[in-house]
């Protein structure tokens, strides 16, 4: 005999069980999500702000003397010494450094965060950056944070002990023994320095290969005019958040346009190009995904005319 309570007893129940099998796999995929947030988390704060990434670059000109070839110009840019970049990593980066055997090194602006909320072993960062090693010679200019807050004299200071010469509207020759020459130039921050782009570079020889630094990458559409081959900058930290689809979520002034990596210059008849360093450091927020610390190595490639 059928039993009709026992069969309908067994209904109930599996009706019962099917919300609660999709209650339960909500509660599997909010947990989820919560892990995979709170891992993302960890990622972007503890471990891409120190993976140190090396990217390598080939500059080829016309203009670059025969003796130059495969010399190797070191850039590194956007430490922000302070809470969140310590002089211990600044040392593991001046080894990292000296390990791609540079023929120059360039820095392209702030050091410091804040000078002022930075700790008292500031006063050893002109030893650490003293042991950088670079035939051809080191070569600064200013960012915004080290015009800020009156630190403009500290990093002078600092930088000169450590054996850069800091390009503050200036220019030099780099020259090998065969005599050949290219000329390096630095613009102070358009921020909160004062630059003088017609007074410093009108000067540039046409006929030499001419690379400048200057912090903020967006002035160099402004730069046009002028006999340049190579812009350095830094100052977009590349942008610190790159997310698929969403991009770059994180811009500052004067670093919208350009964001990171080579760019060539529309408009510009030499065929100037600009290279966005990613930065080591960060500021605001202690925070980076998809968008590790860079040094980038740029060597150089005479081409026939």
């Amino acid at each position: 005999m059928l039993d009709l309570d026992g069969v309908q007893a067994e209904a109930a129940t599996a009706r019962m069980g099917k919300p609660l099998s999709r209650l339960r796999v909500l509660f599997l995929i909010m947990i989820g999500m919560l892990l995979l947030a709170a891992g993302t988390y960890y990622y972007a704060t503890q471990i891409e702000p120190t993976r140190l990434t090396v990217t390598y670059h080939a500059v080829e000109s016309p203009a670059l003397p025969e003796s130059f070839q495969e010399i190797k110009i070191a850039q590194f840019s956007d430490t922000h010494l302070g809470e969140g970049y310590s002089n211990f990593q600044l040392r593991q980066l001046v080894q990292r450094l000296n390990g791609e055997e540079p023929d120059m090194v360039v820095f392209t602006g702030d050091l410091f965060d804040s000078v002022w909320r930075s700790s008292a072993s500031i006063e050893e960062v002109p030893d650490i950056l003293s042991e950088i090693e670079a035939p051809l010679g080191k070569y600064a200019v200013y960012g915004n944070h080290d015009r800020g807050g009156g630190g403009s004299r500290v990093y002078q200071e600092y930088m000169k002990k450590a054996g850069f010469h800091v390009l503050v509207n200036d220019t030099a020759d780099i020259m090998l023994c065969s005599g050949e020459t290219i000329t390096i130039a630095g613009l102070d921050d358009y921020l909160l320095g004062r630059p003088d782009a017609g007074g410093t570079l009108s000067s540039l020889n046409e006929n030499h290969f001419n690379m400048l630094l200057v912090h903020e990458p967006d002035v160099a559409d402004r730069l046009l005019d002028y006999p340049l081959d190579l812009i350095l900058s830094g100052h977009s930290h590349g942008g610190q958040v790159n997310l698929p689809v969403l991009g770059t979520l994180i811009r500052t002034s004067l670093a919208d346009n350009y964001i990171s990596g080579m760019y060539g210059l529309s408009g510009s008849e030499r065929g100037t190009r600009l290279y966005v360093n990613r930065g080591i450091g960060t500021t605001r927020y202690k925070i980076r995904l998809g968008n590790p610390p860079e040094i980038s190595i740029f060597t150089l490639i005479p081409v026939p005319r």
